[in-house]
Formats: structure tokens, sequence, C-alpha cells
């Protein structure tokens, strides 16, 4: 029996600009027609922290240029952007990947807004560094003309900041099963999806935030309910003690467990952190749900169970 699997892909699977993402598509997408041809159902969130940061450098250089002629783009409407340009150049690879193989299956990329709440703490502590490096009278003049956060960001210069809030819910949720449901592989939830929250009546507000995509696709899974979620990551297991003498790779996890690691602080922040917060909180979710963290080019062995880090109940 084939599973529904979501797949939080990492940069690494997408490369850094335009002549790498397309090179970086077709070996992913082999690595995931692999689990298709298993028979699987395979949803694809991913980042985007290259491609939205040179979309935000583009739209930034054009208002500086003739400021006049051009206004500010809202970073929701930059990760809007993201989406549709990662999505073309994988749903096109895949498609093709896919027809090489004989599998008759549609591919789409669903434009996804993702909920957060406008309290959620983070919007009091912006963190994320986004866009282009900023001098110092650059940095002051966007905090008094736009209410910019910005930071100095490692002596390279001042860099805006903005929230990281957690996901509340897909909206598009609906969408993406019925097209699962009818035999469609979907890309969905780029770069963490859009960040919106509910203001008057039904209306949904772009919120200048980043969402972190491995909590996105935990959220995105659960609401599908999803068998699995397979976090592609730069590593094929996770470690304890990484890159120390004492390393130690861990082939499964508990919650518990994972807990007391973290705890600990044994995952760095911002890197093997927040993925494995992610899957615990997939894992722990519901009984019989399973979280994989491994590499892309070992997603089909993980999921026999040869390798990477399991983490369930």
């Amino acid at each position: 029996m084939g599973k529904r699997i979501v797949i939080a892909l990492g940069g690494n699977a997408l490369g850094k600009n335009l002549p790498e993402q397309m090179v970086a598509v077709r070996k992913t997408s082999k690595a995931i027609v692999d689990l298709v041809e298993q028979g699987h159902e395979v949803v694809i969130a991913h980042g985007n922290g290259p491609q939205v940061g040179m979309i935000q450098n583009a739209m930034t250089e054009l208002v500086r240029s003739d400021p006049d002629t051009y206004i500010p783009v809202p970073l929701s409407v930059c990760v809007a952007m993201s989406q549709g340009y990662i999505g073309y150049d994988l749903q096109n690879e895949m498609r093709e990947e896919l027809l090489d193989r004989g599998i008759i299956k549609g591919v789409a990329t669903v434009l996804t807004q993702v909920e957060v709440d406008h309290n959620d703490p983070a919007f009091a502590h912006p963190t994320k560094p986004i866009g282009a490096f900023m001098t110092k009278e650059e940095a002051d003049r966007m905090v008094l003309e736009r209410n910019y956060e910005v930071v100095e960001d490692s002596g390279r210069g001042y860099r805006r900041v903005v929230a990281s809030p957690r996901p509340l819910s897909i909206v598009e949720i609906d969408t993406i099963e019925s097209l699962v449901s009818t035999n469609h592989i979907v890309i969905a939830c780029g770069g963490g999806g859009i960040p919106v929250f509910k203001t008057k009546g039904h209306h949904l507000k772009g919120a200048a935030a980043v969402i972190d995509k491995d909590y996105a696709a935990a959220c995105l899974a659960k609401q599908l309910n999803a068998d699995t979620l397979i976090i592609l990551t730069a590593v094929e297991r996770v470690a304890l003690h990484f890159g120390k003498p004492n390393q130690e790779w861990l082939s499964e996890l508990t919650p518990e467990e994972a807990r007391i690691y973290m705890a600990e602080g044994e995952f760095a922040p911002g890197s093997m952190l927040p993925k494995v917060q992610a899957a615990v909180e997939f894992a722990e979710s519901a009984p019989g749900r399973t979280a994989l963290i491994t590499l892309l080019e070992k997603a089909k062995d993980g999921i026999e169970g040869k390798t990477g880090t399991i983490i369930h109940l």
C-alpha cells in the first residue's frame, strides 16, 4: 500500500540562482519520482531563501533607481512570485521525468497562503534577515520611511529583519486535497507559504514575515492526514555532538528523546533544530504518523527503513 507523503525540500535541492536551479530540479525530480513509482501520493513543500532574496533585491533596486515610477513591493508578494518561479521549473521537470518512466500523473503548483496569528510573539521580535545589504544611511532611511526593523549583519552592512511566526492553517488545503485525490503531485507552501492573517470579514492580509518551511510542511502534512513527513536536508541522519570527535548518528528517535536532546542544545537553531521540532510535532499529532529526516538522494531508502532518522511515537 502506498503512503501519503509530504516532502519538505531544503535550499540545496533547488540551487541559489536560475542556472543552478535548472540543474538542481532535475536531480530533485528523479528522487521524488522514485517515490511516486513506488505507489506513494506525494505533496512537496520547499524553501525559497535564495529565490525570494533575489526577487526582493531586484524590486529594491527598481525603487532605488526610479522612486517616482516604482513603489516598494510587499514581502508577501515577493513570496508569491517565488512560489510561481520555483514551481514552474519543478513541475515541468517532474512532468518530464514522469513521462520518461511511462507514468501518467498530473503535477500542479498551488499558490499557497498560510494563516498566522497577528499576535504571535514573533512579530514583536523579528529575527529573519531578508533583502539586500544596506549602508547605515540607507538603513536609517528605511526605518524612518517604511518602519523597517534592521540589524547590522556580521560587518557586511545592515539588513531588514522580519518575523518568523508559526503556521496555523493552510488556506488552500481543500484545493490541495482535491488535487492529491485525483492523481496529482502537488507543489505547495513554497517558502513556507505566503503568510496572511484574518482581518475584517473574510479578508486575508499579507504579513511582513517568513514562515519556516519545515513548520509549514508539518502543518500541511497534518491537515492532509499524511502518513509520513520527509524533511530533506544536507546530512543523511540527525546527529548528536555534530561535527565533534564523539559525533553519534541517530537512526530512530521518539518525541520524548528528541525533546531531551533539544533542551540540551544538541541541534543548531536555524539549521537542524526546526527540522527536529517540525518532525516531532507531526509524529506525535496522531498514532501511526512518522517523520523522516535524511538526504534528498536517500529519500527512497529512508522510506524503506534503510537509512535516515525516523521520529515516531
